[in-house]
């Protein structure tokens, strides 16, 4: 059984994360079924999708399903690792996806928030990237997608912390696009959506296209990119990293030594 429901009317698809049991954590499962309904969208010429979670929600996603992340001695979040082929089919979607949000967003599925072209949400949402939680080193186009989204300054609180940030903060901080109350919410998205559907779909799909390649032209040198990967190998190679996991899986305080 998928574990999202899909369905699409009027050029608009609707993409419905569904695994209450494990509060739409991304693991391999649904963020399969999520990257096949998005390829199924495609085919049907979608013009909009949206990405929400069942209404009334108190966690729209818990992240990252830590289960599922090595143990240790292998890179958590490499190229072919579920979580980055979610976001790079969200990026490379050929129309504009709006994230609809109630309830809280952790870890990875921030990214998948920001990875969205819109966001409209509740004053329920909250925002926590936690790595830090877990001593888990974040790849290098997932903190660029946090500082396209927000300053340097609220990045670095956001990821040192690990604490969440409410709605209220984050739509002035430009995170999200619109604050909505929960009763208007599905009514704005799809207000929002058949504005967008009106509009010239090859046009927006170039624009779409263009602003992405603009907002990731951040030229590295190949020494400093070597620097980075190295850094966080430092990460994944540790103590910390293995303690930060079995903390997790065994329910209780991670003890971090800083080694």
């Amino acid at each position: 059984m998928s574990l999202v429901r899909a369905t699409l009317e009027n050029a608009i698809g609707t993409l419905v994360l569904d695994h209450p049991e494990k509060h739409n954590a991304l693991g391999r499962r649904l963020i399969g079924d999520t990257i096949a309904a998005l390829h199924d969208f495609r085919h049907q010429k979608a013009r909009v999708v949206i990405l929400r979670a069942p209404p009334g929600v108190k966690v729209w996603s818990a992240g990252h399903d830590v289960t599922e992340l090595p143990r240790a001695h292998r890179d958590p979040l490499g190229w072919a690792d579920p979580l980055r082929r979610l976001i790079r089919e969200l990026e490379g979607f050929p129309a504009p996806v709006i994230a609809v949000i109630e309830g809280s967003v952790w870890g990875g599925a921030c990214e998948v928030a920001m990875a969205c072209d819109l966001v409209v949400a509740a004053p329920s949402a909250t925002f926590a990237i936690t790595p830090a939680r877990l001593g888990v080193p974040y790849n290098l186009t997932g903190i660029l997608k946090f500082m396209n989204a927000a300053s340097l300054a609220v990045v670095k609180e956001m990821v040192f912390t690990a604490q969440p940030i409410g709605a209220a903060r984050a739509r002035e901080l430009g995170i999200i696009n619109h604050l909505v109350p929960p009763e208007d919410l599905e009514r704005f998205a799809y207000d929002l959506a058949r504005q967008i559907t009106a509009n010239s779909p090859l046009s927006i799909s170039v624009m779409k296209e263009e602003l992405n390649i603009l907002a990731g032209a951040h030229a590295l040198p190949p020494l400093v990119f070597e620097r980075i990967e190295g850094l966080r190998r430092v990460v994944y190679d540790s103590h910390d990293y293995q303690e930060g996991i079995s903390a997790f899986l065994e329910k209780r305080p991670p003890a971090f030594k800083g080694e």
